[in-house]
């Protein structure tokens, strides 16, 4: 798996995630590989496509705002032996084009790496109709698919550089805006089905991902003044997910799932059906969206609005840590 430095990382995050993939990752592995195409709907400039559009004119797409059609040519495209990478707004290509997944990608197990930006509650103003919350419990439903969940701008890079050498179907979740936080200052050992440590702790064990890792990295620092010893993983593979590193914690007083994500069936909802099976668990308190559709504003706002800041990430954690404790 390709490594990188913090020089690298930092360039990475200022592109933020789809940058990244779409601005630098693509276009080199595009070199390398020329049944590679990449297919949008209607976003390529907003994607980070241009450098890609300008290499490889007659290997890019643009269907339009069509995501269904879109989703069905790529399946054309992979079954005649080319490696589509198909991108849009998250909440449009898992909710519009859900069939259309289903059936290619799930039942058919069709080649493709789809990519979802702007996931979670980054597109602000935009609203509602432009947040993705419910993608993660949609699309980790679906049969074969792999769903992928990276923490930062550099842990994107790794996870679509493993999507694009697999002979999966996968999905991968595209969270944050530009000048992506940076949890990773070089690459790791990036593993499909696997989790990463960032923080020990034997108290409480947070399971994040997306960039809410950045966030829970900053609560524990905040819970670690409570004389609180705080366990960080990030959760970024999200189907299918890290059994064990769940079994291993199950020794902590209190197990927290955090995401920018409806709390119902995305992560959470994950580390729910594996705890499931053990007749003694810890506590799982679910951090995210509460079933709810709020107003619009700005990223933080939106944040703050769901308790997603690391101030409130930590004052909720230690309020049920504490209640749990007596």
């Amino acid at each position: 798996m390709k490594k990188f430095t913090s020089t690298q990382a930092r360039t990475y995050s200022r592109l933020g995630q789809r940058g990244a993939i779409f601005g630098l990752a693509l276009p080199e592995l595009a070199q390398e590989n020329p049944n590679i195409v990449a297919l949008t709907a209607d976003l390529a400039s907003l994607s980070g496509l241009e450098r890609y559009k300008t290499m490889f004119p007659d290997r890019f797409y643009n269907i339009g705002i069509a995501e269904q059609n879109m989703i069905g040519i790529a399946a054309g495209l992979s079954s005649e032996g080319y490696l589509p990478i198909v991108t849009t707004y998250a909440t449009f290509v898992t909710l519009r084009s859900c069939e259309q997944i289903r059936h290619f990608l799930g039942y058919m197990k069709m080649r493709m790496v789809v990519v979802g930006s702007g996931a979670g509650l980054v597109q602000a103003y935009s609203g509602a109709t432009h947040y993705a919350i419910e993608d993660l419990s949609v699309m980790r439903s679906i049969p074969n698919l792999v769903v992928l969940s990276p923490a930062d701008a550099g842990s994107a890079l790794l996870a679509f550089e493993w999507a694009v050498g697999s002979d999966r179907p996968v999905y991968i979740r595209l969270t944050g805006a530009l000048n992506c936080p940076i949890v990773y200052k070089e690459g790791f050992d990036w593993q499909l089905g696997k989790s990463n440590v960032l923080l020990e702790g034997k108290d409480i064990v947070i399971f994040a991902t997306g960039v809410m890792v950045f966030t829970a990295m900053k609560a524990a620092i905040i819970l670690s003044e409570h004389a609180i010893s705080v366990k960080v993983v990030d959760m970024y593979s999200i189907k299918p997910i890290d059994r064990q590193e769940i079994e291993d914690d199950l020794d902590c007083k209190l197990m927290v799932s955090l995401e920018e994500h409806n709390v119902i069936g995305g992560l959470g909802g994950a580390i729910s059906e594996v705890l499931s099976d053990y007749a003694h668990s810890p506590i799982l308190l679910k951090l995210g969206i509460q079933d709810s559709y709020g107003l619009a504003g700005d990223y933080e706002y939106l944040l703050s609005q769901n308790r997603l800041m690391p101030e409130e990430v930590a004052s909720d954690i230690l309020t049920k840590y504490e209640h749990i404790r007596g």
